[in-house]
């Protein structure tokens, strides 16, 4: 494929600073950029050595300034660069059709250009949308309903009764809806408590691979619009989490956490069960969340606690030794002080 700068910056409303009728041919990083080719220098650490890139064109923020170089001005270089690259890797669509090697219940009701690979199986009475992609070994219950333009990938499961909005991407190997982790003691064994809620994942949400989201006890767990989930993630029963949240690798959340819009949850996270986290909540890599955390709050650390805070006990552990020796040597004055001030009387 072959695209001029003019073209390019149409998709990415850009302005061009060079030659305008350079042509382009791919996508590179800053580094092995060839001249045939468009990079991205979206921050400083890139930019002040903007001289040194082959590339053919740059993409960089609006207020930038590069003599002699072909670049593309935007309000947001790294989404441009992202959509450049959709350019010339569009998604990979598999034909529509339903392979003979497919399972497929009783009453399914399915929409137009549906594609569903070999070993895909689809239980009894399921709803999917316009334009669904189900890649091979994917599993969907009974009563699942799924909106439009969902794509589901190998070795995914979807249980039963739970509901996908449109517009979702499942990478592979996740599980939806299964049992929440919920057992009643009676002094000898565990009894297991019944989850008859659901799943429900809305629309423009993308759930990373070997993630497990666990069904509502009563009710449903809920995945709110524009979520973006990392891999391995999990997320238990009765959970709601808030529009455009972002969860990363390894984050685990307890059962009946409800999480505000925006919130960031970095890698290896745990949330303890039935808190509350507000809106624009951060929450650092590996901190352990024991109590609620109120909107706006960046908290770090296990136990959590704010991030300023954390940050001034971080410094203060480095000296622990030094502190301690000096603890010592002032114990060791006070003590001559007294065994001076008892044989002075």
């Amino acid at each position: 494929m072959e695209l001029s700068l003019v073209r390019i910056a149409e998709v990415v409303e850009g302005e061009i600073i060079g030659d305008r009728n350079k042509y382009i041919r791919d996508v590179a990083p800053f580094d092995a950029a060839k001249g045939d080719e468009i990079t991205l220098a979206g921050n400083a650490k890139f930019l002040k050595r903007i001289h040194e890139t082959n590339a053919g064109a740059i993409i960089v923020p609006r207020d930038f300034q590069a003599p002699a170089k072909n670049i593309i001005r935007v309000d947001n270089p790294k989404l441009a660069f992202a959509m450049v690259s959709n350019l010339f890797y569009p998604p990979s669509r598999p034909e529509p059709g339903i392979n003979s090697k497919a399972h497929i219940g009783k009453e399914l009701i399915c929409g137009r250009e549906v594609s569903i690979a070999p070993f895909a199986v689809i239980g009894d009475n399921v709803t999917l949308g316009h334009r669904v992609v189900l890649h091979p070994n994917v599993v969907i219950g009974d009563n699942v309903v799924i909106g439009n333009d969902v794509k589901i990938y190998p070795n995914a499961t979807i249980l039963e009764r739970c509901r996908i909005g449109s517009r979702v991407i499942i990478h592979a190997g996740t599980v939806i809806g299964s049992d929440g982790f919920g057992f009643a003691p009676d002094g000898e064994k565990y009894y297991k408590i019944p989850h008859i809620g659901i799943v429900q994942i809305d629309d423009d949400v993308e759930i990373g691979a070997g993630n497990t989201i666990d069904r509502a006890n009563f009710g449903k767990t809920w995945i709110k619009s524009g979520v973006k989930t990392d891999n391995l993630v999990h997320i238990a029963h009765n959970v709601t989490v808030g529009e455009n949240s972002v969860l990363v690798a390894q984050v685990v959340i307890g059962g009946s956490v409800s999480i505000g819009k925006n919130a960031i949850l970095a890698g290896q996270a745990a949330i303890a069960d039935h808190l509350i986290l507000g809106d624009d909540v951060t929450v650092v890599g590996q901190s352990g969340v024991a109590k609620s955390v109120p909107s706006g709050e960046t908290v770090s650390g296990s136990p959590a606690i704010p991030h300023r805070l954390w940050l001034r006990v971080q410094k203060i552990l480095t000296r622990l030794p030094e502190l301690k020796k000096k603890l010592e040597e002032i114990e060791k004055r006070l003590k001559k002080i007294k065994k001076l001030e008892r044989e002075n009387g």
